[in-house]
């Protein structure tokens, strides 16, 4: 790995890519565009693998940021979701060009703002357990994520996004009933 490479920041954007990824599942499913959400979810767990010690696979990571790219034009603007939608392609395209540092002027915080600027757009009030948005569950997962990484390593930050990811899954499910 490059010495320029934030592996915290990259794993923290993957984590984040992976929480909202619950959500566009179900969003890109709806909108019939679930082949390209799979391209972009077997990029991020190639860079999940990566950061994990395996390497990189550059059709993986190009067909992801060729799918992430484009994803919002694609996604249907009557849909519900839409902005959250361009929004978490935002967080994919961060999390893909954080893996060539020297090649882009991108910091890791962008791909989380990102991620608090696409829950921020979510269409519908939403409660999940204490929190009275997902604005603030959404903060309240970057908090949890990076206190897993720095006290637990990559594989417990993986298994929570997962988790996380599955109460996204559901606020889209209730959208589009």
């Amino acid at each position: 790995m490059d010495e320029t490479f934030d592996v915290a920041g990259e794993a923290l954007c993957c984590a984040a890519a992976i929480r909202l990824g619950g959500a566009a599942q179900v969003l890109t499913e709806r909108a019939g565009l679930v082949d390209r959400y799979s391209r972009i979810m077997s990029g991020v767990a190639n860079i999940t693998a990566f950061l994990d010690g395996r390497d990189l696979n550059d059709e993986l990571l190009g067909s992801a940021f060729a799918e992430s790219w484009s994803l919002d034009a694609r996604y249907p603007a009557e849909f519900a979701g839409h902005d959250f939608v361009r929004g978490w392609s935002v967080v994919v395209f961060v999390v893909v060009v954080l893996t060539k540092p020297k090649q882009q002027d991108i910091v890791a915080a962008q791909g989380l703002g990102s991620a608090s600027e696409a829950v921020a757009a979510w269409p519908s009030a939403i409660r999940i357990g204490a929190f009275d948005s997902l604005a603030r569950f959404e903060l309240a997962c970057q908090q949890e994520a990076e206190d897993q990484l720095r006290r637990n390593g990559l594989p417990a930050l993986w298994k929570l996004a997962e988790a996380q990811s599955k109460h996204y899954f559901h606020a889209a499910e209730q959208l589009v009933r």
